[in-house]
């Protein structure tokens, strides 16, 4: 939870306590004082500074390109040196003055003019034109200043750059595995381990999803499904977050939570394509489980280990039905092609108890992003299955209704199974 609000929820309760008298005054004073410092936010005159620093910015770089033929070599290579070293230093002068926000700024700021630099520095040198390897500098450069400045910023330059860096490679040999990428990620996600920050922990899991997506979509493996190899991947991301946050440690939890949250949308959105490529919407399947790749096969069975495992350890019976939804996608996935049967009932009833289970893991571990995952995967399973193109009409609205009889049936029988104030 975002520290604002929860100490927002705190303040309201605390002052609900203690009218109704169920605290002491003295015990209230004591828990506010025990709280930490909240850490400075972005008021209005710091976002007025930050649009004007951009657009003084961006005033210059128009500038220097506008008469960028005409300036001699030497000195366009002054110019961007000037660039990296103005922004350094302001950034330093803001950190000594904890304008963080602003400091981290000018790292981003000084991470972007050292990638123009590459790409410009390889222009006016007719060095080499290997796009791939200038996108992989500028990653490590970026990379680098986030290390000495802590800037999420200059991490998210990074990011991006190393993106970009592993899609090219990919596309150039899309036959072998281009595992590099997960060594920079490696050190991304210790970066925001280390730094015990949510920013940082969301960007490092946007950041695996273009190097997962870029290999499933790989069409030289004959047999590969594309939609298999995402569900492994969120299998493997929503059971490495429920282990980390398992973890006994408060940084743990924060970048666990945040990689089990992006798992469960990407575990929604895997279940939704199986249902529009299982048909002829989107022709995607060409064989069975034994035609996938092995690795994608091993990441999909670590993901249920790993929710498996935290099930064990945090004694959570939602994560025990996370673990479920998980496995069902992965079974869902490769094992009715369309070629081989007409309709794929098992894969409906399959998808659709996945997402069922995904709710209800995320009611008992109240974890409302889960919940919301779920439900946006029965919804798409569920206009996956009524628009397909292929098959009868008829037959997928009695499996809908049997689906929905089946969820009331069990409805019913966990009402009586669970305790009246769990209800």
């Amino acid at each position: 939870m975002f520290d604002k609000s929860y100490r927002q929820r705190l303040e309201a309760d605390l002052a609900r306590w203690e009218a109704d008298g169920v605290i002491a005054p003295a015990a209230a004073v004591a828990i506010r004082s025990a709280l930490p410092p909240l850490p400075a936010g972005i008021n209005i005159a710091m976002v007025v500074a930050i649009v004007g620093g951009l657009l003084i910015a961006a005033a210059f770089l128009a500038f220097v390109a506008a008469h960028w033929t005409e300036i001699a070599r030497l000195l366009r290579f002054a110019i961007l040196i000037a660039g990296m070293t103005v922004a350094g230093g302001l950034g330093a002068w803001f950190a000594a003055r904890q304008r963080t926000i602003l400091a981290d700024l000018c790292a981003s700021i000084g991470a972007i003019i050292f990638g123009a630099g590459i790409a410009l520095v390889g222009q006016m040198y007719h060095l080499g034109d290997d796009f791939a390897g200038g996108m992989l500098l500028w990653s490590i450069g970026a990379f680098a200043a986030a290390l000495l400045t802590a800037s999420r910023g200059a991490l998210a330059v990074a990011l991006v750059a190393a993106s970009i860096w592993t899609c090219m490679r990919i596309t150039d040999a899309s036959h072998v595995l281009h595992l590099p990428y997960v060594s920079v990620w490696l050190i991304a996600a210790a970066l925001a381990f280390a730094w015990n920050s949510r920013v940082a922990a969301h960007l490092v899991a946007l950041a695996l999803l273009p190097w997962w997506i870029a290999t499933s979509l790989r069409f030289e493996f004959e047999g590969t499904q594309p939609s298999f190899v995402l569900a492994s991947g969120a299998a493997l991301l929503f059971g490495a977050g429920l282990a980390i946050a398992a973890a006994p440690s408060p940084r743990a939890l924060r970048l666990g939570t945040v990689l089990s949250i992006y798992g469960a949308f990407s575990l929604a959105i895997a279940a939704f394509l199986e249902v529009t490529t299982v048909d002829d919407l989107v022709r995607f399947r060409e064989g069975s489980v034994a035609g996938q790749p092995l690795w994608a096969i091993a990441c999909g069975n670590a993901g249920v280990i790993l929710a498996l495992t935290s099930a064990a350890i945090t004694r959570r019976a939602g994560e025990l039905l996370a673990a479920a939804a998980i496995a069902l996608v992965l079974i869902a996935a490769p094992v009715w092609p369309a070629s081989m049967a007409g309709e794929s009932w098992l894969a409906y009833a399959a998808l659709l108890a996945a997402m069922l289970c995904l709710v209800v893991s995320g009611m008992l571990d109240d974890v409302r992003p889960r919940i919301v995952a779920g439900w946006l995967g029965i919804a798409g399973v569920i206009a996956g299955i009524t628009w397909a193109v292929k098959g009868s009409l008829l037959r997928r609205s009695a499996f809908l209704a049997a689906a929905g009889v089946a969820a009331v049936a069990f409805a019913t029988a966990l009402n009586r199974m669970l305790p009246r104030a769990a209800r």
